[in-house]
């Protein structure tokens, strides 16, 4: 597919809820787009009517439909009409559908331009006083416990912030699963972030007890990185003995200093690996 000048897929942000959020460029976008994708074409109709943004023409695009859309957008797009991507709040792509799409247009050569703006996560994470980087964006959770569960036990170990989307009903038990497979950490739930009743809980995964048993509202869940360092593997613990001991010294300094090096693991159990890969 060769795109005219006018073509391109425009990846637009929209409020998270305050109207005041959306940028100057964006409006201008949305108000130039020959078509307009969205996950609820009437919640975008209203957002247009609130922008006193003129009508157009709204094409659905959801998890469900996205691939089957994908070529009626190419047609439009080889035809120089220019596209917008937009989500039902903040920014597309992010735990909602339009990946396939921009895949699409980048395969068919189709420029693919993002007009960033307000993001559920980005907000949570820059008002919410726990530690911003390195950070993890899980999106939502799966439905299932055990779904949950194994995927928290993939980033358990990792020194990283996790941030994830949660459905309200269900977020006292995902908490309660989360301080079983994470242990001790701080957290933050960040409710209707940019409207009236914005609110930020802070909590400990290991002091549920003291938390409201409802939350309203929309929500982004924000948890710290583990609280103890988590323990280096064997391997690493291996690889540090022998550059240690490239350096010279008695065993048991060796030991001290490649234990000093690895987070888990004491000055004995370094010498007794020591002894054991010298042995070998």
């Amino acid at each position: 597919m060769c795109a005219t000048p006018s073509a391109r897929l425009w990846v637009v942000a929209t409020p998270l809820g305050n109207l005041g959020d959306l940028s100057p460029r964006a409006r201008e976008v949305l108000a130039s787009a020959d078509l307009v994708l969205a996950e609820d074409t009437r919640r975008a109709g209203l957002l247009f009517q609130r922008l006193g943004l003129p009508s157009k023409g709204f094409l659905s695009l959801f998890e469900h439909n996205e691939e089957a859309r994908v070529e009626q957008v190419l047609a439009a797009l080889s035809e120089g009409r220019s596209v917008a991507l937009v989500s039902d709040a903040g920014t597309p792509l992010l735990s909602d559908p339009g990946y396939r799409l921009v895949r699409a247009c980048r395969a068919a050569g189709v420029p693919v331009s993002p007009v960033p703006g307000p993001s559920a996560p980005i907000a949570a994470l820059s008002a919410c006083g726990l530690p911003p980087l390195p950070f993890v964006f899980l999106g939502f959770l799966p439905r299932k416990d055990g779904d949950i569960r194994r995927l928290l036990e993939t980033y358990a170990a990792l020194p990283a912030t996790l941030v994830f989307f949660e459905r309200k009903t269900r977020l006292a038990a995902t908490l309660a699963l989360a301080a079983k497979v994470l242990g001790p950490r701080d957290f933050c739930v960040a409710r209707e972030l940019t409207k009236e009743f914005e609110e930020f809980i802070q909590g400990r995964l290991d002091a549920l007890d003291a938390l409201p048993e409802e939350f309203l509202g929309e929500i982004t869940v924000v948890v710290g990185p583990p609280e103890t360092p988590a323990r280096l593997t064997e391997e690493a613990l291996l690889d540090l003995l022998r550059e240690e001991s490239a350096r010279g010294g008695k065993p048991r300094e060796v030991a001290r200093r490649a234990a000093s090096r690895a987070p888990g693991w004491s000055a004995k159990e370094a010498y007794e690996k020591l002894s054991a890969l010298r042995e070998d």
